[in-house]
């Protein structure tokens, strides 16, 4: 009767989203389905950022957060519910992502009261946007390398360095930074996680043209850009643990809507193939089928992932980041290939251009957020428990 009960509980809040969403992206917000996504989110910023507002207005922002914090409590399935009827009706890429799924959560978990009151309201109501400050240049996939340091000025805290891959630091508000506070320390130790605003003197940001056309990550520059001494999460050299807390939750409930998300870059290829009558060559339908067959697996992998999570990392989500970014480059690869010759000029056929871009995007899957080989290390190391 329970499963029964829940079953009906989750139909009704899918037709629930799906309704909302039928009714208002709409309009103005028309334009906007399926676009902004990875390798796009250049496409129509300041009409997402509204969108952003729309939802809020909806009550979709923040939804996942526990009511004590302004959210709505959603159990999981229902996370999932809502990321997978979101994608499914063309819900356009999240500019408010990185602040209501990856910080929001890490100030529920190791920010202050006074942080979460003066935070949280920003990103729930998609007024405030963050960025990320992580990957640095010369520290390649090893973010213990990093040497953006960090030092208290009184009643504020100054940063010198550089962050590199820094997606939409130039439509963000605010960033998260870490950076090293004890001189002389390596790896992992002395490192401190602070909130800095973007807009102020002591920071350069600089957009990196990318062979997609677009130019959606930057480099930042600080030049002893200043934050409040209240603006840093957790203790100074607690910067590891904090930055490990919040990729963890980049593992969360999302995930089923970015594979929702390559279920529609999917249906593009198979669309584009039988356009081109690729669809007739049996080795294209073989490939077609095991990118159908993996992406199966990866659904069912992430719901092994996500079941029965008390907090603890899981060797199911040490998996995760390599086989989906293998799967995705092989995807943008048989984009490729299903367009033929057509595909290797830069083309204005819009349904070309699309598929281009989850080419040369998923080119770099296999790159950012840890390489291949960081990945199969994190995974034998710690999944597995081999030695270093």
């Amino acid at each position: 009767m329970d499963a029964t009960k829940d079953s009906m509980n989750e139909t009704a809040f899918r037709a629930e989203v799906a309704g909302w969403l039928a009714r208002e992206l709409t309009g103005e917000f028309a334009c906007l389905r399926h676009r902004g996504g990875p390798g796009d989110e250049e496409a129509f910023p300041a009409l997402r950022k509204a969108w952003e507002r729309k939802l809020a207005e909806g009550g979709w922002v923040g939804a996942a957060w526990p009511q004590a914090h302004g959210g709505r409590g959603l159990p999981l399935e229902l996370q999932l519910a809502f990321h997978e009827e979101y994608v499914r009706a063309g819900g356009p890429g999240r500019m408010g992502h990185i602040g209501e799924t990856l910080l929001a959560p890490t100030l529920i978990a190791f920010g202050t009261p006074e942080q979460q009151r003066r935070f949280l309201p920003g990103i729930r109501e998609g007024r405030e946007f963050w960025c990320q400050g992580y990957s640095e240049p010369g520290a390649g996939s090893d973010l213990a390398a990093i040497s953006t340091r960090c030092w208290q000025d009184g009643d504020m805290w100054r940063v010198q360095g550089q962050k590199v891959w820094t997606s939409l630091a130039h439509e963000s508000d605010w960033i998260f930074v870490i950076a090293r506070s004890t001189p002389g320390s390596v790896g992992r130790e002395g490192l401190t996680f602070l909130l800095m605003p973007l807009d102020q003197p002591g920071i350069e940001i600089q957009p990196i043209r990318q062979m997609t056309g677009e130019a959606e990550f930057n480099a930042v520059f600080f030049d002893g850009a200043a934050t409040d001494a209240g603006c840093i999460v957790g203790k100074p050299g607690e910067g590891w643990r904090v930055a490990m807390a919040l990729l963890g939750f980049e593992r969360g409930a999302s995930t089923l809507g970015q594979q929702m998300h390559f279920v529609h870059e999917m249906q593009l290829v198979v669309d584009a193939a039988i356009a081109t009558g690729t669809a007739f060559d049996p080795a294209i339908r073989e490939r077609i089928a095991d990118a159908w067959i993996g992406l199966r697996a990866l659904r069912h992998n992430a719901l092994r992932m996500l079941a029965g999570n008390d907090g603890a990392v899981r060797p199911e989500s040490l998996m995760y980041k390599y086989a989906w970014s293998n799967w995705h480059r092989e995807l943008g690869q048989l984009a490729m290939d299903v367009l033929g010759a057509a595909g290797d000029v830069r083309s204005d056929d819009a349904a070309v251009r699309r598929l281009q871009q989850v080419f040369f995007f998923s080119r770099a899957d296999t790159i950012y957020a840890g390489t291949n080989e960081i990945q199969l290390n994190i995974i034998a190391e710690r999944a597995l428990a081999m030695p270093r």
